[in-house]
This record gives C-alpha cells, sequence and structure tokens, in this order.
C-alpha cells in the first residue's frame, strides 16, 4: 500500500477552503514507524473563530502534540480543517475539545494534547488545554500527569 492512498487533498490542483466546521476534511496515512513512540508537534499561529455570542472574531495559536499508533494525519487536510473554524462560532474550549476528539476519532493516536492560546479580548487571554491518553496504557497516566502538571502558559 502506498503511503499517500486514499489522500485526496495533497498535490490536487485548486484547494477549496470551507469556512464552515468541516472535520470530514481531516485524511490520514499510515505510520511507517509503529514500533518507535515518538511526537508529532502542528503549530498553527493563525487560527480563526468566531464568538458565539457576538460574532467577534477570536485569534489564536493552536498547537496540537500527538503520539502516533497506526495512523497519522495528513497536514494539508488538518490545516484546511482547522481553517474550517473560520467563520464556525464556539468558546475558546469548545474549539480545543472539538479539535482534539475529532483527532481522537480519526487517528486514535496512544495520545494527544491540544493547546490553544487565544489573544485578548477585553484584557483577557484564555489558553484552553485539553489531552486525551488511551485508556488501559500508560499514555493514559501521562495523560493525567500532564495535565496535573500543567503551569501558566
Amino acid at each position: 500500500m502506498s503511503n499517500t492512498e486514499g489522500l485526496t487533498l495533497l498535490g490536487s490542483g485548486k484547494t477549496e477552503y470551507k469556512t464552515d466546521y468541516a472535520p470530514e476534511l481531516l485524511e490520514t496515512f499510515e505510520n511507517k514507524h509503529k514500533d518507535n513512540d515518538y511526537w508529532v508537534r502542528f503549530n498553527c499561529p493563525e487560527f480563526t473563530s468566531l464568538c458565539p455570542i457576538t460574532g467577534q472574531p477570536d485569534f489564536a495559536e493552536i498547537i496540537i502534540s500527538y503520539v502516533p499508533d497506526m495512523k497519522m494525519v495528513e497536514s494539508k487536510s488538518l490545516k484546511l480543517y482547522l481553517f474550517s473554524y473560520r467563520n464556525h462560532g464556539d468558546f475558546h474550549e469548545d474549539c480545543v475539545n472539538k479539535i482534539m476528539k475529532d483527532l481522537i476519532k480519526l487517528m486514535e493516536p496512544k495520545y494527544i494534547e491540544v493547546l490553544g492560546r487565544f489573544t485578548p479580548r477585553g484584557g483577557i487571554s484564555i489558553h484552553p488545554f485539553a489531552n486525551y491518553g488511551r485508556p488501559g496504557t500508560k499514555w493514559e497516566q501521562v495523560a493525567f500527569s500532564r495535565l496535573t502538571s500543567r503551569s501558566a502558559e
């Protein structure tokens, strides 16, 4: 099986940008290093969404780190997925948790964490953090440990 089999967005012609929440954009490819535990980190410094109450834009840096198992998320599909939040109304905490849950459903990683560093509005910035470790494995304890030892960002 080719490592690119099933990928429809990478290398395609003109890119279509969805402007509302579109988890169906996410695509995976096979992890060629299943025997290794290692980190993959994505940084999206230009994430935008809308406040569900005021409709005002919210800006953030979204940092996604995960330890893959069998599947990995393809980066262009992730970029388009994150862009799809552009006109989506959700609170900061909801965006971060939704991103994490969509990626868990997609990849079934051993471990994943998502941090949102939202820019201040009204003089307050919010930095929600969500994580997950596969139940019944060492990664479940890693998740608890990382969550409870988080220092102020």
